[in-house]
């Protein structure tokens, strides 16, 4: 491939489809695909009112690594490739996706979504919740001019994203396991949307029913396996390279994986010392956290703790179960990219 072709493409990539790089045409399509997707996305945020065009693509301009569509383009490939309905599909995808960031922040009070402010601290809470909203009517739009199975495929997967949130926001019922709750939540607030996109690409591509329902699980198993990861790297992302504070998901009470299998250990763990070793190092979490020293000495207790690894060990399970689903697909380089990069979601440093 020249440089030309291959370094826009290649700085874009996610970590894991660089493997792309090794295939000029394929490349040089899916590179064609993105931008074109790109358009379409800021082009459908647009508004002639000044307020929402604002409000609309402000996320969408601060960047993003465009997974959920790149996986729509590739997912396409497996079978007749990238057309129209495909380009369509994976805008509407990363629309769904920006929308629930509008709302999370909110929720949340991110401060910073980005490395920008967050919606809601430019513009208030009230906007930036219709924002969402604004954008979720226009995704839901424009799928359902790809027929009836695009828009079932659409509704289910946002009736899932705003169950996962209810679930998040409540919290496990009493006499729930809080671990399958949490599993539960990230299958529906993660693994969702990205099983829609991988869905969605192979069945505008033209694939067989077979192959649509592997890529659906495989695109299930590598969201949880992302967020899963996401749980650890709050705790282990150097701040100098990740911009991220370590523990942040601690000092907000987050019930973060890591935290979850502390609080079953500590409850019923293999041996007496391991309840007391949790049990301890849960005293330290459930603490004051405010300051930056208390906050630092929980981080490093808990990563020198067997738990990070064990979390670890989790992640990498989903990532196999990710690759599992697709291991009846012919070889290509684009099930090769498939493959690294559920990998790659579990063995990023931020």
């Amino acid at each position: 491939m020249t440089e030309s072709a291959a370094d826009p493409l290649t700085a874009k990539l996610p970590a894991g489809f660089d493997v792309l790089a090794d295939d000029e045409a394929l490349a040089a399509e899916v590179a064609e695909a993105l931008s074109q997707v790109e358009e379409d996305l800021l082009g459908s945020l647009a508004s002639a009112d000044e307020l929402v065009n604002a409000s609309a693509r402000y996320l969408a301009q601060a960047g993003g690594k465009r997974v959920r569509p790149l996986l729509t383009v590739l997912t396409s490939m497996l079978g007749d490739g990238v057309d129209e309905r495909v380009r369509r599909a994976a805008a509407v995808m990363e629309m769904t996706h920006l929308a629930t960031l509008y709302h999370d922040d909110v929720m949340d009070s991110a401060p910073v979504r980005r490395g920008a402010p967050a919606a809601h601290q430019v513009w208030g809470n009230s906007v930036a919740i219709l924002t969402g909203d604004l954008i979720l009517a226009r995704a839901s739009r424009l799928m359902s001019e790809l027929g009836l199975e695009a828009s079932e495929i659409q509704a289910q997967t946002f009736e899932r994203l705003v169950m996962g949130q209810l679930h998040e926001t409540v919290g496990p019922q009493e006499g729930e396991d809080a671990y399958a709750h949490y599993l539960g939540v990230i299958g529906d607030k993660t693994g969702s949307l990205v099983a829609a996109a991988s869905r969605l690409g192979a069945l505008f591509g033209g694939c067989s029913a077979q192959t649509i329902a592997m890529l659906q699980n495989y695109g299930e198993a590598v969201g949880v396996a992302f967020q899963l990861a996401d749980d650890v790297i709050d705790l282990t992302a150097d701040p100098e390279s990740s911009g991220k504070t370590p523990g942040t998901d601690l000092r907000e009470g987050v019930a973060t994986l890591p935290v979850l299998l502390l609080r079953q250990q500590a409850q019923d763990g293999s041996s007496p010392q391991t309840q007391r070793d949790a049990t301890e190092l849960l005293t330290l979490i459930d603490a004051d956290l405010s300051s930056d020293a208390a906050l630092a000495q929980t981080v490093a207790a808990v990563v020198a703790h067997p738990v990070t690894e064990q979390s670890w060990q989790v992640a990498h399970s989903w990532a196999e179960k990710a690759k599992d689903a697709i291991q009846e697909l012919p070889e290509s380089t684009v099930k090769s990219a498939l493959v690294s990069f559920a990998d790659a979601v579990v063995e990023r440093e931020g």
